[in-house]
């Protein structure tokens, strides 16, 4: 019988530690995604003197050169590592319906992100398409998984902030701009504070787990 209880410690100590990891990889995406995408965009506008926020899109700069280089396959990378990230959000929400489904939707989100690097606006129709999809499923995906959170007391300030972040990615486009590069940079900008804020969160998470494993 002792044999078998320090099996089952040994196990539970094993996958609490392949989670912690999990966990822990995670948070590190959520944490990189925005640093390498807005980098990016930073860098291809600067590789892109014609560009005007009051005249472009933001995949203007996807179209030719090395600012297209430099935007196209930061997107593809920023969804592939979102992907990851919203993998590890779904294993702490996942005894949460519209956890589960939130992070579904982000994962779906961020798979369209990847379709918007690998088909610029030089690919046609289907660009427009993959853009604007990517801006409705955001601030749904953010909804729901904030909901997710509140119903837990500890995580209620967390879960209102992931529903502010998705307030300000939906209605910022209900204001006149001139052009959609400033809307599209204002959802991402708030995408990416609540991306960093929720990827630190991933690796207190871990923490807390290690601590629970230890005991």
């Amino acid at each position: 019988m002792r044999v078998c209880y320090q099996c089952d410690e040994a196990s539970r100590v094993l996958l609490s530690s392949k989670r912690a990891i999990k966990l822990r990889a995670a948070g590190l995406c959520g944490v990189l995604t925005p640093i390498i995408v807005l980098t990016s965009i930073l860098f291809a506008i600067y590789y892109s003197p014609w560009f005007s926020w009051t005249a472009n899109a933001l995949s203007d700069l996807g179209v030719q050169g090395t600012a297209a280089i430099l935007f196209n396959s930061s997107l593809v990378v920023g969804g592939v590592l979102t992907i990851l990230f919203a993998i590890g959000l779904r294993e702490i929400l996942l005894n949460k319906t519209l956890g589960r489904i939130g992070t579904l939707i982000l994962i779906l989100d961020a798979a369209i992100l990847c379709a918007i690097g690998l088909f610029p606006e030089t690919a046609g129709d289907i660009h427009l398409y993959v853009s604007v999809a990517f801006f409705v499923l955001l601030p749904i995906s953010l909804f729901l998984n904030g909901v997710a959170m509140m119903q837990e007391p500890s995580e209620r300030k967390l879960g209102l902030f992931t529903v502010m972040a998705g307030i300000v990615t939906a209605t910022v486009w209900a204001l006149p701009w001139r052009a959609v590069a400033i809307p599209e940079i204002i959802a991402v900008l708030a995408a990416s504070v609540w991306s960093i804020v929720l990827g630190i969160r991933l690796f207190m998470q871990t923490s807390l787990l290690q601590l629970q494993s230890e005991q």
